[in-house]
C-alpha cells in the first residue's frame, strides 16, 4: 500500500529523477465507487499502449456504497492519490463516470460520462440527504413542478453556481440530447454523442460465445439463464417475495440449464462479499454460478446467455439490446426516469408471474421477443453509434489533451475469457436431487428404440411439490450429513470414490440403514454404474462420452472446440461376415451441420455384441470390415470399409 501522504512517484518533486517513463500528459480518473470504477476502465482503454499518458486515480468519498473501492484500486496496482491531493495537482484532464462528489472543485477540464447503459435513473439532491445513489429517486408529489429528469442530465448535477461543470458530457445516444436540453439547456453545447463502449464490447463478444460458454463450464446442449440483480429493495435480490434465484434453480432441470447470478457491486460490497456468498450458499451448492461483480465475467455471461431474468439495472438493458429473451423478475418503476430506454423496457418486457412455472415464461419470451417491433426499436435505443465508441472517445480525449492520436485505428477491447475464480466449496457428498423420468416410444414400436428422458432438480431448492416434480423420485447420498435426504430417498447413490463394489453394497448396511429406498446405484471406476434392486435384479449402465474423453485425444479436441449438438440415439444392426449380427446404439454428434461435420458414436447395445466386437478386434486387430446384409432395426445403414 502507498504510504499516507506520499504521492506516487511521477507526481513527486524528485519524480523526474527516478521515473522510468517520462509521460507528456497526466489524466485523473475520478472514482465514485466500484460500479463507476469498472465503467471508467472501459473508457480509459483508449489510452492502452500510449506511453505519453500517465493515469492516476482518486476517490471522491461521496458514495454511501463505496465499500471495497480502495481494495479494488489497490489490487490492480492503480496509482492512487487522495481527493485533496488531486485538487492541488496540475492534471491535464479528468474523467468521471458519476456526478457524485464536489466535481466543481477540480481546477482542470473534466469529461463526464454515465456509469451504466446511458442515463436511466432518477436522483435528486435532497437537503440533508448527502450524496445519494442513482435509483433512489421518487416520483412522489412534492418532488417538483414536473417529473424529474434523469440523473446526470439535469442542472442540479451539471451546474454549480451558474457554471456548467463538465467540459464535455458524453452521451451514448442522440435521444439523450433532447432530455439534456429539457434538464439543462446550457449544457447542450458540451454534449458529445460517443456511443457505448460496453455495448460495443458485448456485440463484438458474441463471436466468441462458444469460448465463453466453455469457460463458464457449460456442457454441449445446456442453456444458460443469467439472473441479473441491481441493488436496492426493489431489485431481484432485494424484492420481498420475488424468490427469483431459488425458483430458477428449483424449476429448471439441472442437466439442461445452468443459472448464473450477476449481482450489482453496490449490493455485493454494501453487504459484504462473505455475506452474499453466505446467503446464496444453498444455491451455489446446487450449481448456481456466482461471479464477483468487479470482474468482466458478467459481460462474458451475457454473450453466452440463452435467457435473462432481470430488473431495472443496466445489465437488463444490455441483455435486451443483444436480443436475449428476457423476463423481469423485479422492476422499480419509481426509480426510472420517464421517457428513458429503461422506462420503455419496463413497459415492454413481461413481468415474472409467481403462479406460472418459470420455463414456459422463458420459452414464451424466446418465441415472441425476437420479432417484436417495439423491442427492436428499443435495442437500437441504447447506442446511436454502434461499433464507434472507441474511435469517438479516443478522438474526444486526445483533443482535450492536445495530443495527436496514435497511428493505429481505435478498436473495441475484447471481453476476456473468464478465468476460474474462487469456486463454491465442493462438498464431499453428492447433492440430493429430485429425479423425473419420461419414456418415449421409438418410431418402430417393436425395435426397442425408445428413449427415456431423465431430469434432475436440486432437492434443497424446492419448497412445494410443484407440477414439474409430479412423479419425481428422491436420489441422495447415503453419507449426506443432512439426514432429511438419505432417510427419505427412493434411490441411494454411492460414488466411485467411496471404494465400494456392488457386491459389498447389496444386502449390506445401506439397505438396513435406509429400508425405505427402492434401489442403490453404485458408480464404478471407469465408465458406468450398477443399479441394485431389492429383488436381486442388477442393471449396468455405461457412459460412452466419458470413455471417449478418457481414451481419445481427438474426441476431446473436437468436443472442446465446438458447440456439439447430439441427435437422438438409435438402435442399429450391422452384420459382420466374421462374427455375425452386431446391435449398436448409434448417435451423431454434430460439429457443424452446414458442412456435414460430425462424430459418429456407436456403442454395444448388449453383452452379446460386446463379446462379438472383442472377438472381431482380436481377429482383425483394427476396425472391422462391415458388409451389408441385415440392415437396421431402426432404419440403420450399412457401412462398407
Amino acid at each position: 500500500m502507498r504510504e499516507t501522504g506520499r504521492l506516487p512517484l511521477p507526481l513527486r518533486e524528485d519524480g523526474p529523477r527516478w521515473s522510468t517513463v517520462a509521460a507528456e500528459r497526466s489524466v485523473l480518473g475520478v472514482v465514485h465507487n466500484i460500479t463507476s470504477a469498472t465503467r471508467l476502465l472501459d473508457l480509459l482503454a483508449v489510452f492502452e499502449g500510449d506511453e505519453r499518458i500517465q493515469v492516476f486515480f482518486t476517490r471522491t468519498g461521496s458514495s454511501a456504497l463505496d465499500g471495497g473501492t480502495e481494495e479494488f484500486l489497490a489490487s490492480r496496482g492503480m496509482a492512487r492519490i487522495s481527493w485533496q491531493e488531486a485538487l492541488s495537482q496540475p492534471f491535464d484532464l479528468a474523467v468521471a463516470t458519476s456526478r457524485g462528489g464536489e466535481l466543481h472543485r477540480l481546477p482542470f477540464p473534466l469529461i463526464g460520462a454515465p456509469h451504466g447503459a446511458g442515463y436511466n435513473k432518477l436522483l435528486s439532491r435532497e437537503p440533508g440527504a448527502g450524496s445519494r445513489e442513482p435509483g433512489a429517486g421518487s416520483r412522489e408529489p412534492g418532488a417538483g413542478s414536473r417529473e424529474p429528469g434523469a440523473f446526470g442530465l439535469t442542472s442540479e448535477w451539471l451546474v454549480h453556481e451558474g457554471r456548467v461543470v463538465p467540459a464535455a458530457i458524453v452521451l451514448s445516444h442522440d435521444e439523450q440530447l433532447r432530455r439534456l436540453a429539457d434538464g439543462c439547456p446550457e449544457a447542450v453545447p458540451r454534449a458529445v454523442v460517443a456511443g457505448d463502449p460496453c455495448l460495443d464490447q458485448l456485440r463484438a463478444g458474441l463471436s466468441f460465445r462458444a469460448a465463453y460458454r466453455r469457460a463458464l463450464g457449460l456442457l454441449p446442449g445446456q442453456r444458460l439463464v443469467v439472473v441479473s440483480s441491481t441493488w436496492g429493495r426493489d431489485s431481484v435480490l432485494g424484492a420481498p417475495g420475488a424468490d427469483v434465484l431459488r425458483r430458477a434453480l428449483a424449476e429448471l432441470p439441472a442437466d439442461e440449464f445452468r443459472v448464473l447470478a450477476a449481482v450489482h457491486p453496490n449490493a455485493w460490497y454494501g453487504h459484504g462479499a462473505w455475506q452474499i456468498h453466505h446467503w446464496l450458499a444453498p444455491l451455489t451448492e446446487s450449481g448456481m454460478l456466482l461471479p464477483a461483480p468487479e470482474t468482466e465475467t458478467w459481460k462474458a455471461a451475457l454473450c453466452a446467455a440463452d435467457f435473462l431474468v432481470g430488473d431495472h439495472g443496466s445489465l437488463t438493458l444490455y441483455g435486451t439490446a443483444l436480443g436475449i429473451p428476457c423476463v423481469l423478475g423485479a422492476f422499480n418503476d419509481s426509480a426510472v426516469a420517464p421517457g428513458s430506454p429503461m422506462d420503455r423496457l419496463g413497459r415492454l418486457l413481461p413481468r415474472l408471474s409467481r403462479t406460472v412455472p418459470l420455463l414456459p415464461q422463458l420459452l414464451h419470451a424466446a418465441r415472441t421477443q425476437p420479432d417484436d417491433p417495439e423491442l427492436a426499436a428499443l435495442r437500437q435505443g441504447v447506442s446511436s453509434a454502434p461499433g464507434e465508441s472507441a474511435r469517438r472517445l479516443r478522438r474526444l480525449f486526445y483533443t482535450w489533451l492536445k495530443l495527436p492520436e496514435p497511428a493505429h485505428p481505435a478498436a473495441t477491447r475484447a471481453i476476456p475469457v473468464p478465468s476460474p475464480g474462487p469456486a463454491a466449496p465442493r462438498l464431499p457428498h453428492l447433492p440430493a436431487t429430485l429425479v423425473t423420468a419420461t419414456t418415449t416410444a421409438g418410431e418402430d414400436a417393436g425395435s426397442g428404440g425408445g428413449t427415456i428422458r431423465v431430469q434432475r432438480f436440486p432437492a434443497s431448492a424446492q419448497r412445494t411439490q410443484s407440477r414439474h416434480l409430479a412423479g419425481a423420485h428422491l436420489a441422495a447420498d447415503p453419507d449426506d450429513p443432512d439426514p432429511r435426504w438419505p432417510r427419505s430417498a427412493d434411490v441411494l447413490l454411492v460414488p466411485a470414490e467411496r471404494g465400494l463394489l456392488p457386491d459389498e453394497v447389496s444386502g449390506s448396511f445401506l439397505t438396513r440403514r435406509f429400508p425405505g429406498c427402492g434401489a442403490v446405484a453404485v458408480e464404478e471406476s471407469g465408465h458406468g454404474c450398477t443399479a441394485l434392486f431389492d429383488d436381486g435384479t442388477r442393471l449396468r449402465a455405461r457412459w460412452a462420452e466419458r470413455r471417449l474423453r478418457q481414451e481419445s485425444p481427438d474426441f476431446v479436441r473436437l468436443w472442446e472446440s465446438y458447440e456439439v449438438a447430439g441427435d437422438r440415439t438409435q438402435l442399429r444392426r450391422y452384420r459382420s461376415p466374421r462374427v455375425g449380427a452386431l446391435d449398436v446404439q448409434f448417435q451423431s454428434l454434430w460439429l457443424d451441420r452446414a458442412r456435414g461435420e460430425r462424430i459418429i458414436v456407436m456403442t454395444p447395445a448388449d453383452a452379446t455384441t460386446t463379446q462379438r466386437l472383442e472377438r472381431l478386434d482380436s481377429l482383425v486387430g483394427a476396425a472391422p470390415a462391415w458388409t451389408s446384409g441385415c440392415g437396421s432395426a431402426a432404419g440403420g445403414e450399412a457401412v462398407q470399409a
